[in-house]
């Protein structure tokens, strides 16, 4: 990679590696955690930082009511524009709520500690590094004095953990942006053009108290969620053979994570509810899943005619799918990177599901790409110790430098 464009941008990105480096570290060091999702303590040390390096923030706090109604605290989205001239808006969306750190880790998770060559903490690479990555290349192209014709954007938001309702979802409803693309957070040595859709239900079985020394007078709702548990895991058991034909999705899942129930050792249990989330892979229409699943369920019930089952949808994000332009965008990021990496970078899918959706179901081409490695798995992703190369990051930020140049050349 030769060009002088290129060597400009390479440059200016390597004058402020430092600051990039300092400024990951102090978004790291706020907690974001989600749940229980009060986030705005981030959002305005995030803005405070950007600010610091010569940007407006527009600070977009979502109502009290629709915070608490997605389960979280507090949200402060955040909106960064920059207008190099008439052209199309191009979008950079990274997200700075995380998963709780858990147990595990031998570093302090909101240290950002680093070694040999690496930053550990929360979010460091899922994805707060991504508000780094956005923002120095952004710098960069700013700095660059480049003929360029559009808009850069940064969407910070605060609710992928959840689904992405009240960060990407709600800006585009309120109409806060209507960008021509977007880029979402990624890793570095590949571009996602599609990943899985998901379904959560909750399932409530409703039964009768009693007595343990006279069960029979009562309505064991456990018994009865047993016998629909059980028909659920059969019917995970009849999924893996329904690999997408999309390279990285692999077949649908189906996970029962939380489950609550039950008075006391003593008392037949009057209630249990439990959660579920099936993984869409695209293909799938995700209201037949729904429907599929629903069928299993009350099949499953109606061996148990006293109990109450009922249903309640939580979250249904549908699948990523690429279309055409999705595609011109991934192969102008893929050109780029595999430049800066030094190897093959292509389009891909992985089985998890992002609000990366939601611009697409808004009508805008949508790719996931930024700093990390080759899979969440290597960067610790939603684990202990997670970490990043810094020298990922700084490749990351020079790709998409180079691909939004090219994108508003």
């Amino acid at each position: 990679m030769t060009s002088p464009d290129a060597d400009l941008l390479r440059r200016l990105i390597a004058e402020r590696a430092d600051a990039q480096h300092r400024f990951l570290a102090e978004l790291v060091k706020v907690p974001s955690d989600n749940p229980p999702g009060d986030c705005a303590p981030h959002a305005a040390r995030a803005a405070d930082l950007l600010e610091g390096l010569g940007f407006q923030v527009e600070r977009h706090t979502v109502p009290a009511d629709r915070v608490k109604a997605a389960g979280m605290v507090s949200v402060t989205n955040l909106i960064v524009r920059h207008r190099f001239g008439d052209g199309p808006t191009l979008a950079l969306n990274a997200h700075g709520d995380v998963v709780p750190p858990g147990e595990g880790w031998t570093r302090d998770p909101y240290g950002a500690e680093v070694a040999d060559g690496r930053m550990y903490g929360r979010g460091v690479a899922v994805s707060k590094s991504d508000f780094a990555t956005y923002a120095f290349a952004l710098d960069a192209l700013k700095r660059s004095g480049l003929p360029l014709k559009g808009t850069v954007e940064l969407h910070f938001t605060y609710d992928e953990e959840i689904g992405g309702e009240v960060g990407p979802g709600w800006l585009l409803e309120q109409g806060l942006t209507r960008p021509d693309y977007a880029v979402s957070a990624g890793f570095s040595y590949a571009v996602v053009v599609a990943h899985n859709g998901c379904l959560h239900l909750e399932v409530e079985v409703i039964g009768k108290s009693a007595h343990a020394a006279l069960p029979f007078t009562g309505i064991d709702a456990l018994e009865a969620a047993t016998h629909v548990l059980g028909a659920l895991y059969a019917y995970r058991d009849t999924l893996q053979d329904k690999v997408s034909e999309v390279a990285g999705i692999g077949a649908p899942q189906l996970t029962v994570g939380l489950i609550a129930g039950g008075i006391n050792t003593n008392v037949v249990p009057d209630r249990v509810t439990f959660r579920l989330d099936r993984r869409i892979v695209p293909g799938e229409t995700p209201e037949g899943v729904e429907a599929q699943v629903r069928a299993v369920i009350a099949q499953a019930a109606a061996a148990f005619p006293k109990a109450t089952v009922e249903v309640r949808r939580v979250l249904l994000a549908r699948p990523l799918v690429p279309g055409d332009a999705t595609l011109r965008l991934a192969d102008i990021i893929c050109r780029n990177a595999a430049a800066v990496v030094g190897e093959e970078v292509r389009p891909t899918g992985v089985p998890l599901y992002t609000d990366a959706r939601l611009y697409a179901e808004a009508g805008v081409p949508v790719v996931l790409y930024g700093a990390g490695p080759r899979t969440i798995e290597e960067a610790n992703g939603h684990r202990a110790d997670e970490n990043l190369k810094l020298d990922d990051l700084d490749k990351a930020t020079l790709v998409i430098a180079l691909a939004a140049r090219e994108l508003l050349a």
